[in-house]
C-alpha cells in the first residue's frame, strides 16, 4: 500500500489530469491524500452558493476517491503569485513530512494559469530528497485547457513520457467530471466530457491501449 498525494490548484484539476489514474489507485488499495491550494471566498466576489457547492462537489470526489484526508489550503482562487510561496512552500512541506507521500502529482509546470504554476514551483520544491526521502516518483499532469494553450516554447512544453492505462476506469472519470458540472461545457469548448475521452483515446493509441493518462516523469528513485 502506497501513499499517494495529488495535488490540485483547483478542484476539478485532479479529475481531469488524473482522475483515471487515482481510480486505479484506489483499486489497488493505495491511501490518497488531496491537496486543494485555492479556495474561492466571498471577499474575491463569490456567493454562499457559490462556495457551498464546490465544497459539496469536493466532498463527493473526497468519496468517490476515497481519500484519506483532503488538505483545503487559505489562498484565494486566480490570486496565486510569486509571493504566495513565502507561506505556501512551508505549509505544504508540512503537509508532506506528516503524510510522507511516496507519489506526487502535481500540475504542470507551463499550464496557462498562472495558480498552477505557482503550485507546480511549491511543490517541487518540497520534493529535496535531503528533506523528503520518502518521495520515490514525482508525475505531472497534463490539465486541458491549460496544458495545451500554454506558450509552446521548447523549454515549457509538456513532454508525455510515462502512461497509465486507464482503459476499466475511464468511464467512471468521466461521471465524476460531472460532479464539477459548472466547469465543463460542450464541444469545441476544450473542457468538455467528449474531449477528455479523445484525449484518454490519444494516448491509449500512443501507449497501445484502449485508454491512457499521459505524464511527465520528473524524478522516479529506485530504493
Amino acid at each position: 500500500m502506497k501513499n499517494i498525494v495529488v495535488v490540485s490548484a483547483h478542484p476539478d484539476d485532479e479529475i481531469i489530469g488524473c482522475g483515471g489514474t487515482l481510480l486505479k489507485h484506489k483499486s489497488n488499495g493505495d491511501r490518497i491524500f488531496w491537496i486543494i491550494v485555492t479556495k474561492l471566498s466571498i471577499n474575491k466576489g463569490f456567493s454562499d452558493y457559490q462556495i457551498q457547492t464546490r465544497q459539496n462537489e469536493i466532498e463527493k470526489i473526497q468519496l468517490a476517491l476515497g481519500c484519506t484526508s483532503v488538505y483545503q489550503l487559505d489562498y484565494p482562487t486566480m490570486n496565486l503569485c510569486s509571493e504566495s510561496l513565502i507561506n505556501l512552500i512551508p505549509e505544504l512541506a508540512a503537509i508532506f513530512q506528516e503524510i510522507r507521500p511516496e507519489v506526487i502529482y502535481v500540475v504542470n509546470r507551463s499550464d496557462a494559469h498562472s495558480d498552477h504554476r505557482i503550485t507546480f514551483d511549491a511543490v517541487m520544491s518540497c520534493t529535496k530528497s535531503f528533506r523528503h526521502p520518502y518521495v520515490k516518483k514525482v508525475l505531472m499532469y497534463e490539465c486541458i485547457s491549460e496544458t495545451e494553450f500554454a506558450p509552446t516554447l521548447p523549454e515549457r512544453v509538456f513532454i508525455p513520457n510515462y502512461f497509465v492505462d486507464i482503459s476499466k476506469f475511464l468511464y467512471q472519470k468521466l461521471e465524476l467530471l460531472e460532479i464539477y458540472h459548472s466547469e465543463l461545457g460542450e464541444h469545441p469548448f476544450p473542457r468538455s466530457s467528449r474531449n477528455i475521452q479523445a484525449l484518454a483515446t490519444f494516448r491509449g493509441a500512443y501507449a497501445g491501449v484502449e485508454y491512457a493518462e499521459a505524464f511527465q516523469l520528473l524524478m522516479y528513485l529506485d530504493k
